[in-house]
């Protein structure tokens, strides 16, 4: 990758799991009663074809890892996961009564935080009373974020029973310098471990989550930490670059240095040394930062153009309806998004008074849906079209006089009424999806919203 390019397209930018990003959502057109019609229309379009997905947000978790920027709660006191459990059940009730119909659920990701904070009673009370008012669809897809410090094989056995057939496990760097920075000790043996447990199980797709960037990561780490991962063969991996957001407040980045985290260059020699090992090893990019086996069911689901993301990131399958339980979780009616409370003390306040614990959200206009098709197929299948008058709004000229310098730069390819990311542009698709995005241009940030794009 050339080094001037690195240096003209490394700028803030979203990591685009929906359009419009969330700093841009009309909160001021947005109320719970919209929420609820597009919710009930998605619903009736959707079920009976493809069922819907659930995301679970369960926020807690021992340690402090100071890489991660998501919602949790760090505590050694388990007596909290019964009381959250139930108001997650509670929360998932008063969505079934609203749809009037048994769900048909297609997907189910149990996110965090840490899933596997959580005992093996506690999971299994949770997706029995998920399914006590729901029913599986076809060719249905659970999967769960396990820690490999805490997954226990008494986790994997029932969450498999449970219908579970796909995990990652995280795993970001395998060297001590860099673990005790981000405050993630986890040796190489504690992931072994648990991948191994999972194949012996029955997993069909065991992924690893691998993040380049981190402080202190120098080029040997990223090649121990793949060649380390190569000998494992999980079936999928994410190879992602750290996101540095040190202003959000909670996120716990404020660990080591700004000058101790790798830049421009630097960063990016960390990726391409990695994905060419990665590719060495017969993994196939699929999507951003994404690789997988053939084997695996997210290369086929790329291999045939079925590829989709959402807030839960990369899905092998689509489904129009996807509802967030659990504090912080955003759900999604393809019309509409809706984002609950973030604190646990105002979760449980509004779930008391019989309320959804929504407090926020956007109705997408016929342009958001258009620019969301084409930034969809942009991060999923690297090219986009407008062929189809429907997937056309008038500022494309410009989007695509916008883009003719990315042409000229060799990332790309503009052909009549399309565009199509070649193989030295997948690298920069979210400065490629930045030229979509209307609202961003409109109003550019005032304050810093986004991590590096590069």
């Amino acid at each position: 990758m050339k080094t001037s390019l690195i240096q003209k397209y490394n700028v803030p930018g979203p990591r685009y799991t929906s359009y419009p990003t969330v700093p841009y959502w009309d909160e001021s057109g947005f109320t719970n009663e919209i929420w609820i019609q597009t919710l009930k229309n998605s619903f009736l379009e959707s079920n009976n074809k493809e069922g819907i997905s659930l995301y679970i947000h369960l926020p807690f978790c021992e340690s402090l890892c100071t890489f991660c920027g998501c919602n949790k709660r760090i505590t050694k006191n388990h007596n909290v996961e019964n009381p959250y459990i139930d108001a997650v059940l509670k929360e998932w009730s008063m969505y079934c009564k609203i749809l009037d119909d048994k769900p048909k659920i297609k997907e189910i990701h149990l996110g965090g935080g840490t899933p596997t904070f959580f005992s093996i009673e506690s999971l299994e009370n949770l997706i029995n009373g998920i399914f006590s008012l729901a029913e599986k669809a076809e060719d249905y897809e659970f999967s769960f974020e396990g820690h490999p410090n805490n997954t226990t094989l008494a986790h994997l056995q029932k969450l498999y029973d449970l219908g579970f057939r796909r995990v990652s496990f995280g795993v970001q760097d395998y060297s001590e310098k860099v673990q005790k920075a981000i405050h993630r000790i986890q040796p190489f043996h504690n992931v072994a471990k648990v991948t191994f447990w999972a194949k012996k199980i029955g997993y069909t797709s065991i992924g690893h989550d691998i993040i380049f960037g981190l402080p202190f990561q120098e080029v040997q780490d990223v090649v121990d930490t793949i060649e380390k991962t190569n000998s494992l063969q999980p079936d999928r991996l994410a190879f992602y670059s750290y996101a540095h957001v040190p202003w959000i407040k909670g996120n716990g980045q404020r660990g080591f240095h700004d000058e101790d985290i790798p830049k421009d260059d630097a960063k990016r020699k960390l990726y391409e040394v990695g994905k060419e090992l990665l590719f060495e090893n017969e993994y196939h990019e699929i999507g951003m930062d994404h690789f997988a086996l053939k084997s695996d069911s997210l290369y086929q689901s790329f291999d045939n153009k079925k590829l989709h993301r959402n807030f839960m990131g990369y899905s092998s399958s689509k489904t129009q309806l996807m509802i967030g339980l659990g504090v912080s979780s955003i759900s999604d009616s393809w019309y509409s998004f809706a984002q609950n409370v973030k604190t646990l003390e105002e979760y449980y306040k509004v779930l008391e008074s019989d309320e959804l614990p929504v407090y926020r959200g956007h109705l997408l206009s016929t342009e958001d849906l258009i620019i969301r098709k084409h930034i969809l197929n942009l991060m999923c299948q690297f090219e986009t079209s407008w062929e189809n008058s429907a997937n056309y709004v008038s500022e494309i000229p410009e989007i695509v006089a916008q883009l003719k310098e990315m042409e000229n730069d060799g990332l790309l390819i503009i052909g009549d009424n399309k565009i199509i990311v070649n193989e030295e542009g997948k690298p920069y698709v979210r400065n490629i999806c930045m030229a979509f995005d209307l609202r961003l241009k409109r109003k550019a940030p005032e304050t810093a919203l986004f991590s590096m794009t590069i």
